[in-house]
C-alpha cells in the first residue's frame, strides 16, 4: 500500500546549519503519529518540509507518491504553534476559519451563506459554534486552538499536521485537545503532530517517531519508549516506568538537592503562617545549619587529607 506521506533520506538544514540528516519515514492513510524530541531536534522544520513550505537539501518528501511543491497545499490543513499567531490581529473567530476556505473560494473577501454555514457547522463540530463573532484576543488558549483547527478542517484536508498543538494551555485543554484529534482520526483524519508532553504522546498517540535531526527509532510508545532510546533521543539520561499497561517518562531524578548547590538561600514569606521576626529566625538557624553542614564537610575533607599524608 502506498503511504500518504513519504520522506526518502532527506536532508535539510539553514545556510550552513544542518538540521535534519538522511531522515526516512512513512505515513500511511488514516494513521495518527507524533514526532518527540528535544528542541532543535527538527521536528518543526520537518512539518515544514511535509507542508512543502521549505525544500529539502537532499532526498525527497512525497504526497501520493508525487513530490511536495506546494500545489498539494490545498490537500494538507496546518495548525500553527499559538505561540506564532498575531493575536491582536482584528479578525474574529468566523474570518479565521472563513480563510481556510480560501484554496476553494479564492481571496475574494465576501462569503456566501453557503460558505457561512460550512464554518458554523465546523465550529459547531468543535463545540465552539458560539463564539463566532468573538475577537480571536478573547478566547481562552484552548478555543484558540479549536479556532486554527477549524480552519484547517474546512478545507477538508487528506492531512492534518499540528506543530505542538498542546503547547500553552494547561493540562486539562490539552487532554481535551488530544482526544478531539483522536475523534478525528478515528473518523478517518490523518494526522501528524509535534508535542514535547511524552507522558501525553505515550497515551494519546498510538505511532510516535523519536527524532533528533535523524530518526532514532519509530514505532509504538509502549515499544519504542525506553531508556535507552529516549537518552539517546534527548541526550539525556531518561528513564521508563511501567505499570499495568500504563508508561511514566521522566528525566533521572538529580543525585543532589537544591541545598546543595545553594547552602543558604534567602527564603520567601509564607503569608501569615510566619510573621518577619520568625521568618528571619529561621533563616538564621538555615544558615547556622549551613555553616555547620560546611564545616563539618571542611573538617572532613582535613582528617582525610591528614590520613592520606
Amino acid at each position: 500500500m502506498q503511504p500518504l506521506v513519504e520522506v526518502r533520506n532527506l536532508t535539510f538544514g539553514y545556510d550552513a546549519m544542518p538540521v535534519l540528516h538522511d531522515v526516512s519515514l512513512h505515513l500511511h492513510s488514516g494513521q495518527f503519529a507524533g514526532l518527540v524530541g528535544p528542541s532543535g531536534a527538527g521536528k518543526t522544520s520537518l512539518l515544514k518540509l511535509v507542508l512543502g513550505v521549505l525544500r529539502p537539501t537532499h532526498g525527497v518528501a512525497l504526497l501520493d507518491g508525487e513530490p511536495i511543491d506546494g500545489r498539494q497545499a490545498g490537500r494538507v490543513g496546518y495548525v500553527p504553534q499559538l505561540e506564532t499567531v498575531d493575536w491582536n490581529f482584528p479578525v474574529t473567530v468566523e474570518q479565521v476559519v472563513l480563510m481556510g476556505r480560501v484554496r476553494r473560494s479564492g481571496w475574494w473577501p465576501w462569503h456566501d451563506a453557503a460558505a457561512r454555514r460550512e464554518a458554523h457547522a465546523v465550529l459547531e463540530r468543535l463545540e465552539i459554534d458560539h463564539l463566532a463573532a468573538r475577537h480571536i484576543r478573547a478566547l481562552s488558549g484552548g478555543q484558540q486552538q479549536r479556532v486554527f483547527l477549524a480552519r484547517a478542517l474546512i478545507a477538508r484536508p487528506d492531512l492534518l499536521v499540528l506543530d505542538e498543538p498542546t503547547s500553552g494551555v494547561d493540562i486539562r485543554t490539552a487532554e481535551n485537545i488530544l482526544h478531539l484529534l483522536a475523534e478525528l482520526n478515528q473518523q478517518g483524519m490523518t494526522i501528524l503532530m509535534t508535542t514535547h508532553d511524552l507522558n501525553a504522546a505515550a497515551a494519546h498517540v498510538p505511532w510516535l517517531v523519536c527524532l533528533n535531526r535523524q530518526v532514532i527509532a519509530e514505532g509504538p510508545p509502549e515499544e519504542i519508549f525506553t531508556d535507552e532510546v529516549l537518552s539517546r533521543t534527548y541526550q539525556s539520561e531518561m528513564m521508563v516506568i511501567r505499570q499495568e499497561g500504563v508508561l511514566l517518562v521522566a528525566q533521572k531524578p538529580h543525585p543532589h538537592t537544591h541545598r546543595d548547590i545553594l547552602p543558604a538561600p534567602v527564603l520567601g514569606h509564607r503569608g501569615t503562617t510566619l510573621g518577619s521576626k520568625d521568618m528571619a529566625d529561621e533563616t538564621s538557624a538555615i544558615r547556622a545549619e549551613a555553616n555547620e553542614t560546611s564545616a563539618l564537610r571542611v573538617g572532613k575533607g582535613k582528617a582525610l587529607h591528614a590520613v592520606a599524608d
